[in-house]
């Protein structure tokens, strides 16, 4: 790649999840001029996966009007515990992926310098740097979706710790005597566990409008309906929305209780689809249980990028690899 002074660098940032898989193509101003979206057919295996990347991120730059070759570096966001020095995906159950070394094989692929990272903490280090954690200190970010995903931002650094996984905060456990399923924050918290709760207690209450909406149970519950009825006011809806939410809040409590962080920002599907009431329930619960009193200062907000946090994160990596790599010339 030419890096002449008047030679702009482009990065790719990319999101690899179980169902979904987005690249974007950022310029040196941090704005995304081309982007391309595709299912990720994980079930197909890590060579289609790979190969299905690698056709995503040539479509992100076809539509920004630029070739690979203008591309300065990769960087991936990935669901998944991360051997982040080494690029591997350690364990990845949404693609059923176990001690992949991810990195090189789309290295191999691309012929690009390649940057991988967890998934929420990219999506962290871009709100840090260009969405609610702007100007803040240490920093949680809480990705509530299917499951639930933390990043953690200490001392200006994402915090991987020493085995490299640290923010695993969807498998920290609130209901130690539980049984498998109905344990960690994830088991509560995330979307599945709200759906599965919903849909075990429908037939015990008839008023419910998710009847009328499930068409008596000939759908499954998905997000519109899951929405829908909480914001018309569905009590069974709201009662297990709610508590989720509560049970979030007071995981968060711990959190902070523990690190003294000035910001957490949530995010993912359930957090944009629910809004500011939902945000509301998490804060009052953090703000129950967190100690000491000081730490009830602690910012809660929703995230500002949305969809694009991991990939913008994702592509400031790319560039700080970049960067990395011509101060060495």
């Amino acid at each position: 790649m030419n890096n002449s002074s008047n030679k702009k660098t482009f990065v790719i940032g990319a999101d690899l999840g179980g169902t979904n898989l987005q690249a974007v193509v950022v310029d040196e101003s941090n704005s995304i001029i081309g982007h391309k979206h595709a299912r990720t057919e994980s079930e197909q295996g890590k060579d289609h996966v790979t190969n299905k990347l690698v056709e995503t991120i040539n479509g992100a730059c076809a539509a920004a009007g630029i070739s690979l070759a203008e591309i300065g570096a990769v960087g991936v966001a990935a669901a998944g515990a991360m051997d982040i020095p080494n690029g591997v995906v350690l364990e990845a159950p949404n693609l059923g992926w176990t001690n992949f070394a991810f990195r090189d094989r789309l290295e191999k692929a691309l012929k690009k310098s390649v940057v991988l990272e967890n998934d929420v903490n990219g999506a962290t280090w871009g709100e840090y740097h260009l969405g609610a954690g702007s100007g803040c200190g240490d920093v949680l970010g809480v990705w509530v979706g299917t499951g639930i995903g933390g990043g953690l931002i200490l001392n200006g650094k994402i915090h991987h710790g020493e085995f490299f996984t640290a923010g695993e905060i969807g498998h920290t456990v609130l209901t130690p005597n539980g049984e498998k399923g109905n344990r960690t924050v994830e088991d509560h918290c995330g979307r599945r566990s709200i759906i599965r709760s919903l849909t075990s207690q429908l037939a015990s209450n008839p008023n419910s409008m998710l009847h009328e909406l499930t068409e008596g149970l000939k759908q499954k519950i998905d997000m519109n309906m899951l929405c829908k009825a909480y914001s018309k006011g569905d009590s069974l809806t709201q009662s297990v929305i709610n508590r989720s939410a509560d049970l979030l809040g007071i995981a968060i409590s711990n959190w902070v209780t523990m690190l003294a962080m000035d910001t957490v920002i949530v995010g993912g599907g359930i957090t944009e689809s629910l809004g500011q009431a939902y945000l509301d329930r998490i804060i009052a619960a953090f703000k129950a249980d967190v100690f000491p009193p000081r730490c009830k200062e602690c910012r809660i907000v929703a995230t500002e990028l949305k969809g694009n946090a991991g990939l913008l994160g994702a592509a400031l990596l790319a560039q700080e690899l970049v960067n990395n790599e011509q101060a060495r010339r």
